[in-house]
């Protein structure tokens, strides 16, 4: 058994993400800007772990701590000690750039949640939405990388050692993504 889950797609978990971002975006504003569903069930077709990955974006992370910090525990959220993205291979500018709060939700009356608290108009932000968009315009991808995560589940251990085989792959992912971005222009909305 592997130590990593993925889970075969469940068509529910669109409309699922969905409600679940809206909630917060009602729960989270202010500072919360906009909260978007990202991530492996965000994708129609992907295969993915089953926990929802949502977006928040705010003007600003510093200023908006003291607002979440008060709002996410009663809706079941723990607060953690991740506070940057991975950075993309090439990517250039300061580590800063890539700041981020992780809250996560296990074990609560809805489904599990991995919370990422981005800066809006910053790179992180925009390399989720990148990530979750060029897949969605691309369907005949989907079956390829989730066969790799499934594969890389089967192969390591644990949800780091997954995590930090799988940034690579991602990259390449978003390379790619960034020429169909300039192509099509495509932008944070």
């Amino acid at each position: 058994m592997p130590s990593v889950d993925i889970a075969r797609n469940n068509p529910d978990w669109e409309s699922a993400g969905k409600a679940l971002a809206a909630g917060l975006l009602d729960a989270l504003t202010p500072p919360a800007l906009r909260v978007e569903h990202i991530g492996g069930t965000s994708i129609p077709g992907m295969d993915a772990k089953p926990i929802f990955d949502l977006q928040v974006s705010v003007p600003d992370l510093d200023a908006a701590e003291a607002a979440l910090a008060a709002a996410l525990p009663p809706l079941g959220f723990a607060d953690t000690t991740y506070f940057h993205d991975h950075v993309p291979a090439g990517s250039a500018g300061p580590p800063e750039m890539w700041r981020k709060r992780l809250w996560m939700r296990r074990g609560h009356t809805g489904p599990d949640v991995n919370l990422h608290i981005r800066q809006a108009g910053g790179p992180g932000e925009r390399f989720a939405l990148l990530f979750r968009d060029w897949f969605r315009a691309h369907p005949a991808a989907v079956p390829a990388y989730a066969a790799f995560k499934r594969a890389l589940a089967e192969a390591v251990t644990g949800n780091a050692a997954y995590t930090e085989t799988k940034n690579p792959v991602v990259d390449l992912v978003v390379a790619t993504a960034e020429d169909w971005a300039a192509r099509t222009g495509w932008k944070v909305t």
